[in-house]
Order: structure tokens, then sequence, then C-alpha cells
């Protein structure tokens, strides 16, 4: 059994005092071994970490002790080696960068949608389907009837739903992400927009691979994530690059190297 605990979390929460925490929040994951990337802002934290369970678990309950982080959202799955290669704590404008830090998910945010719910969704044809994620994830795969926005970061994604004020003629519009926090966002942006009935995947791909059972899925392919596994399997098994595609390849070549820095 892998002996590799990996979590992606995520929370919107003021967060006035971040910058005090970055030190503390380093130490303890470097005294434990533990390796990734945790982003904070103003608006929460985000970030994606691995290591022995228990080290790990041990951050977590570090983290929810803060009485502002109590209900931290995060998703985990498992691994035979650590796949990051060293532990970065980063202080950021924005925890998931779209580039308007004024969209406040905190205020206004689409309908959560449960994975056990999210097939009836997505197969209503009155419903629009979109994948904000960018054209190097969506590459590796996607949901059936998903619109591919073609964005090569975040930041082009308010523009591309700007530029696509049809889609307002949809009575629903189904949005969905990795782990769920760009939809957090993505979602309170199409609201701001004048969409009116906006819904997302509650816990992103990831909770959906994790809940919904592989016969009974609508998810095609597998699940990039942004470290050394490449991607994961409906099983959430890492499979370490081994299929990836050619307009991926180059982005994560670059993303390793951009790592180093």
């Amino acid at each position: 059994m892998p002996q590799v605990l990996v979590v992606a979390l995520y929370k919107f929460v003021p967060f006035e005092d971040f910058e005090s925490h970055r030190e503390p929040l380093l130490e303890f994951c470097k005294a434990r071994d533990i390796r990734g990337s945790l982003l904070i802002a103003k608006e929460g934290m985000n970030g994606t970490v691995a290591g022995e369970e228990k080290h790990v678990r041990d951050l977590l309950d570090h983290i929810k002790s803060d009485p502002r982080f109590a209900d931290l959202t995060h998703k985990e799955s498992w691994a035979e080696r650590i796949p990051f290669r060293r532990m970065k704590v980063r202080l950021k404008k924005e925890i998931v960068n779209m580039g308007l830090p004024t969209i406040d998910p905190r205020q206004t945010v689409g309908t959560y949608v449960k994975p056990e719910d999210w097939n009836a969704l997505i197969s209503d044809p009155d419903v629009v389907v979109i994948d904000t994620r960018n054209d190097y994830e969506v590459a590796m795969g996607t949901f059936e009837r998903a619109i591919d926005p073609e964005t090569e970061t975040f930041k082009e994604f308010p523009q591309w739903v700007k530029e696509h004020g049809e889609l307002k003629q949809a009575k629903k519009v189904a949005m969905f992400c990795t782990g769920g926090i760009r939809c957090e966002k993505a979602t309170a942006l199409m609201l701001e927009e004048g969409y009116d009935e906006v819904y997302h995947l509650e816990g992103g791909i990831l909770n959906y691979l994790e809940k919904v059972p592989e016969e009974q899925s609508l998810w095609k392919g597998e699940c990039f994530v942004f470290d050394d596994r490449v991607s994961v399997d409906h099983a959430l098994k890492p499979v370490w690059g081994k299929n990836v595609p050619e307009k991926t390849r180059k982005i994560l070549a670059d993303y390793m190297i951009n790592d180093d820095d």
C-alpha cells in the first residue's frame, strides 16, 4: 500500500495577518519532511502537500487549530513516493489567480452540486457544461459534453466569459475544476456577469472520482495534477506521466523548471 498521503486543501476566509504565518508554516512542514506548496493571501489558503500520513494529518490539525480554518476543505489521495521536490509557502494577492481580486466567493458563489447528483445535472440538455481548467489540463481528460474555453491560464477566463455572452441563453450553467477552488471564483464571476442559475461540482473532479463508481462515471480520461504524478486515474492512483498529450508535455516541462526557481 502506498505510504505517502497527498492532500489538496483550500478555504476562502479573511486572513489579514497571512504574512506572519509564512515562516511558521514553512518550518512546521520542513521539520516533518512535508513537501508541496501552500499559497496564502488576505482571502485565505490554497495548496497541495504530501508526506508521511501522520505528519500530513498533524499539519491539517495545526492549520485547523486556527478557528478561521476549522472547517478547511481537503481531498486525499495516495502515492508511492512524494510527488514534490521541496516545500514552499508563498504570499499571494489571490489564492487562485484569476486576476480579479475583487471577485469574492465569500460574498456570492454558485450552487454546490454533490458528486452523486452531478451526472443528472450535466446530462440535462438544457444545461451548458463548462470546464474552467486550462487547455493542457483538459487535454488529459474531461466530462462528456463539456465546453473547453481553451485558456492557457485562469486569468484568461474572465475575458472568455465576456466574449461568449450567448451562453446567457442557457437555462443553467454547470462548471467544474480539479479540486473546486477555481469554480468558487468562476461561478462568482458568472453571477456578477448576470447569469441566473450557476452550479459547480462540490470538491471538484477529485471529489467526483472518489465518490462516483467508475462504471457510472461520465468522466473521460485522467485528471491532471500540478506535481510529479502528472495525473491520476479514476481510482485516484498516480499515472506518473505515462499518457501525456504533446500540448500538456511542454507546459509540464516549463512548470517543473519554474518549480525549482
